[in-house]
Formats: C-alpha cells, sequence, structure tokens
C-alpha cells in the first residue's frame, strides 16, 4: 500500500465510524435524505426510488438512484460519504440478478416493477432462536 492508498484507508474508517450506511444493493428501494440550502436555511429533502447501480471505490463510493417524478424518469448519482446526505433509509430490498439495473430505463409501468425479497419472516427467525 502506498502513503495515498494509506490516507485514504484511514480517512474512511473515520467516516465509517461517523456515518451509519445501512447494507444495500441495485434493486432496493431506497430513500435518501438530502441536505437542501434555500438563502440562509438548511432542510432535509427525501428523495425516494430504485437503487440501480453502486459503485464501490472507497471514498469516492457512489449509488444511483432512479424516481418516477410526474410521468419522467429521473435518475441521480450520490456520492456515498458526502455531507449532502444526512440519511439513508431501505425500504424493501428487491430481488434482482444483475449489478447494475440500467434497463429500467427502456421499462414503464408495470415491466419496471422488481420483485421484494422474501427474508426469513419475523415468526421463522422467532422459531429459530
Amino acid at each position: 500500500m502506498d502513503t495515498l492508498q494509506k490516507l485514504e484507508h484511514e480517512y474512511l474508517t473515520e467516516l465509517k465510524t461517523k456515518r451509519n450506511v445501512p447494507e444495500f444493493s441495485p434493486g432496493d428501494t431506497l430513500r435518501v435524505h438530502v441536505k437542501v440550502s434555500e438563502g440562509q436555511r438548511e432542510r432535509t429533502q427525501a428523495y425516494e426510488g430504485v437503487c440501480v447501480a453502486r459503485k464501490n471505490a472507497g471514498v469516492n463510493s457512489s449509488f444511483t438512484v432512479r424516481k418516477i417524478s410526474f410521468g419522467e424518469g429521473v435518475e441521480r448519482v450520490f456520492p456515498l460519504y458526502a455531507p449532502v446526505l444526512d440519511k439513508i433509509e431501505v425500504v424493501r430490498h428487491g430481488r434482482v440478478r444483475r449489478a447494475k439495473l440500467y434497463y429500467l430505463r427502456d421499462r414503464r409501468g408495470r415491466a419496471a416493477r422488481i420483485a421484494e425479497e422474501q427474508g426469513p419472516t419475523e415468526a421463522a427467525a422467532a422459531e429459530k432462536a
């Protein structure tokens, strides 16, 4: 590891302790709370959509969220460790078989839906414990 990688690794561990980033992958529906500044005031705005892609590159990690706004598809790329992000919530986990879901750009309506991942139910988890 050269010095630049060491510095980046130290900075990344420091960021991970400060910020709680949930486990999510492409296909998951996310609600991203973004800090928006209007003049002197600052507020948080929710941006909810499907995670289309995720780029894991250390400090430069990012993810792309796609939503339909007024009948038009809108994609937004968020840096994972940016100070603009307030928090990330996973609304539901989707079951997909690809890492990048760019094919959703060509789909409309029902064809663009993603099946929800069926994890173990709470009753089954309680039985095992």
